[in-house]
């Protein structure tokens, strides 16, 4: 069966979505402690949450690239993820979902909530025909993200190096049993609409 070329894939439950991040530990340490984000994490900056585990690997490079040496798993409420969804513009503009140019370019200023399509990623992080989601919270959304949505924080990193040492060995049976098990998100017709999603 062929996957929607924009699906959001994810591991959700009947009230929460996981989303990932990666960090240095200064930022990461500190989050864990707390079950949420505190200083030195800055509200006034966009952070960006992904859905997908293999984007984010391919994003942090398996928790090796500087800054990103953390990989945190965050759960958060499938209330708050569809409130983002629901007032996000997407990153790029699109004839087939908004009027004008102009028009995209004054939702994306003033919109607190971001969106991009990205191609998924192999467990060798080569990209896929079809894309994943990308969410950017600045503004309203990272306090709402930081304050009210976010039910857990964990530190996922030593599970993201077995995996990359499962893939580095060439076992890609046992790599694949280690994933997440993601599924298509099933998205509120208008929300789907609204971010051009196919899926």
């Amino acid at each position: 069966m062929s996957v929607p070329a924009r699906q959001i894939r994810a591991r959700f439950s009947a009230d929460t979505i996981t989303v990932y991040q990666a960090y240095p530990p200064e930022i990461a340490l500190p989050a864990v402690a707390a079950g949420r984000f505190v200083a030195p994490f800055k509200r006034d900056r966009m952070t960006w949450i992904k859905p997908s585990f293999l984007w984010m690997m391919y994003r942090c490079g398996w928790a090796t690239k500087p800054g990103q040496e953390r990989v945190l798993s965050i759960d958060i409420t499938r209330e708050g993820f569809e409130w983002a969804l629901a007032r996000a513009c997407l990153s790029h503009y699109d004839q087939g979902v908004h009027a004008d140019r102009a028009t995209w370019s004054r939702q994306l200023k003033a919109s607190p909530v971001r969106v991009q399509w990205d191609p998924e990623r192999t467990l060798h992080l080569s990209a896929l025909p079809y894309r994943s989601l990308q969410v950017g919270l600045s503004g309203e959304a990272v306090s709402r993200y930081v304050d009210d949505w976010t039910v857990s924080v964990t530190d996922i990193t030593p599970a993201v190096h077995r995996v990359r040492e499962l893939v580095r060995a060439d076992d890609v049976r046992a790599a694949t049993d280690h994933l997440p098990a993601e599924r298509s998100y099933p998205l509120p017709r208008q929300i789907a609409a609204h971010l051009d999603a196919t899926g």
